[in-house]
């Protein structure tokens, strides 16, 4: 199979879907990083680029921990459409095509900046959720958790939300927002991760968020291969040893198809 169209040279090597199959069909502690790009195709929007949530909604207003402590109803007008869609969405081929990389062998863990929970959908075990998960939703007044669908069910009749153990107005689903900390456990489990890993693949993610964007330079300096599948350029195409311009329900199936049994 030749190579994708938009490949292009990383690090002086020829880019092709060939090569990125060699380098984890070799794998014995491959690691994957996925961003948004990886659930577009599920129909969940991105946030950066054209299309992107922020290029409609302003992130502070919407997405940061001190608007939503002010007004947690205007985050859940916001949250009814999102946060049904993100609930109906399916695992695409390229979710599926990481579970198989995993099940084969070839990725000991996902590490992944999404919170849509497609990732354990599609069959993947070890995943790393670095902002968090939108399938759960937690009362910031008695702790109290429940699932989001419960939720987001009674949101047309209930705005904003009320806890149903204390009656409380804050829940909040249990995602990283702006002006909150990483969750310190899984950001040391994604970098014990990507220290140990021989090859790193990057799918879907621009590369512009930390700690996240730190993740795959962590594994270069230890010496990991770069695979870099994402749909736009990304600030590490040049330490890259692959880097394929494409969509990724298109092009990881076609890699995984290649690394044999």
């Amino acid at each position: 199979m030749g190579s994708f169209p938009g490949d292009r040279t990383g690090a002086g090597h020829g880019v092709t879907a060939e090569r990125a199959a060699e380098l984890l069909a070799g794998s014995r502690r491959g690691v994957a990083l996925t961003g948004a790009g990886v659930s577009q195709e599920s129909g969940i929007p991105t946030f950066r680029g054209e299309g992107g949530l922020w290029t409609q909604y302003d992130p502070v207003k919407v997405a940061s921990i001190d608007s939503f402590l002010a007004d947690p109803a205007a985050y859940w007008k916001v949250s009814r459409e999102r946060g049904r869609v993100a609930l109906a969405a399916r695992p695409n081929p390229a979710h599926v095509a990481l579970a198989k990389l995993e099940a084969d062998g070839r990725l000991v863990g996902v590490i992944t900046q999404n919170t849509d929970g497609l990732h354990r959908d599609a069959g993947s075990r070890n995943v790393v959720e670095l902002h968090g998960s939108g399938r759960t939703v937690e009362c910031l007044t008695c702790g109290h958790r429940e699932p989001r669908a419960d939720v987001q069910a009674r949101l047309d009749a209930e705005m904003p939300p009320r806890c149903r153990s204390c009656g409380g107005e804050r829940l909040k689903p249990t995602v990283v927002l702006f002006g909150e900390p990483m969750p310190a456990v899984e950001v040391e489990r994604a970098f014990e991760l990507a220290a140990a890993a021989d090859v790193m693949l990057v799918v879907g993610s621009s590369l512009v968020v930390f700690p996240a964007a730190e993740v795959p330079l962590v594994a270069a300096r230890a010496g990991a291969a770069l695979i870099v599948v994402n749909a736009e350029p990304t600030p590490i195409d040049r330490l890259a040893e692959v880097v394929i311009h494409g969509r990724a329900g298109e092009v990881l199936p076609q890699i995984v198809s290649l690394t044999g049994e």
